[in-house]
């Protein structure tokens, strides 16, 4: 009998890169249509591995999946996978936790100095043909503003480590207060809301952290602050931040994720022009997917063969 690995989506053009690792020890690449749950369930009855980048891997996915004996997440979070139902099957379940820290790094501080410096606003004034720099909102010096970090994980890290070479103060705020080896003061979140010029979100997405960043949070922030998110989406409730920027209670926001992804660009958050939005892009640079593409690859290979992937996250041998 074949094996087959079934590619639930991707935001890649092809999976040439995926055969190639594949191929060689007989295991046939399948990809899905599209992600809806009745697609993947038909599928999932003849996959012996699932590899999915945004598509939901659900209960009804994996009872569907009797041959299947891995699930991999082709990226870093795991809010898309019903884990307790795998880990109830014996199926190991992996991620790729490190593939693009200096990506979404990056991004996060592009983000910010876009903001801080009124680029994405000018740009799209002058696009209009509107040349007028006291258009622009306030501008205040980069050096010495705060930058608060809500999740200290890998790229919260980084995040703050590249910070500090522009000269911002980086505190942050983890459920554990373990700061990492970072030296980042930890404040109680409402500190961290409270003291930020810049909020930038680092944490998983959780029942406990989700709309996190909510209308109360928004209120205690300061008038000139701004939120940036290249987490994911649900960490902030969208109609709260609509809200707050509207009536100028905060001064802008730059979001690389969103609740519901893709949104509706059409609402008022989304044309405000104090916002920035990329297309969740954040972990996006050639080496990033190459490698992410090539453990995946390999994860599946080595279940499949007989050897323990790497990262594996449910404990299952």
């Amino acid at each position: 009998m074949a094996l087959r690995a079934l590619f639930t989506d991707r935001p890649w053009g092809n999976s040439d890169l995926e055969r190639e690792i594949l191929a060689p020890i007989g295991v046939e690449v399948i990809e899905a249509p599209n992600g809806d749950e009745s697609t993947l369930v038909a599928l999932a009855k003849e996959a012996d591995a699932i590899a999915t980048c945004w598509a939901k891997v659900t209960e009804n996915v994996i009872a569907a999946a009797p041959r299947c004996r891995i699930i991999c997440r082709m990226g870093i979070g795991l809010d898309n996978i019903a884990i307790p139902a795998a880990t109830a099957r014996g199926i190991p379940v992996t991620n790729v936790p490190d593939y693009c820290i200096e990506e979404v790094a990056d991004h996060t501080l592009a983000l910010l100095l876009a903001l801080s410096r009124n680029v994405g606003f000018y740009h799209l004034r002058t696009k209009r043909g509107e040349y007028d720099l006291q258009a622009g909102p306030p501008m205040r010096r980069l050096a010495g503003q705060t930058l608060g970090l809500l999740g200290l994980g890998r790229i919260g890290r980084r995040v703050a480590e590249k910070a500090r070479g522009l000269g911002l103060r980086v505190i942050a705020h983890t459920r554990s207060g373990d700061d990492h080896g970072t030296g980042c003061p930890m404040v109680p979140l409402e500190t961290l809301f409270r003291e930020s010029d810049f909020l930038s979100l680092h944490a998983p997405l959780t029942p406990a952290t989700r709309h996190i960043l909510d209308e109360q949070a928004l209120r205690q922030m300061r008038p000139h602050a701004v939120v940036l998110n290249t987490s994911r989406g649900p960490l902030i409730d969208p109609e709260a931040l609509a809200t707050a920027l509207r009536e100028n209670r905060i001064a802008g926001a730059g979001l690389d994720v969103f609740e519901p992804e893709p949104p509706d660009l059409a609402h008022p958050l989304y044309r405000d022009e104090r916002v920035i939005v990329t297309p969740h892009a954040a972990f996006v640079s050639e080496d990033s997917l190459t490698d992410l593409r090539q453990r995946v690859a390999r994860q599946i290979a080595a279940r499949l063969t007989g050897s323990v992937p790497e990262n594996v996250v449910n404990g299952v041998p």
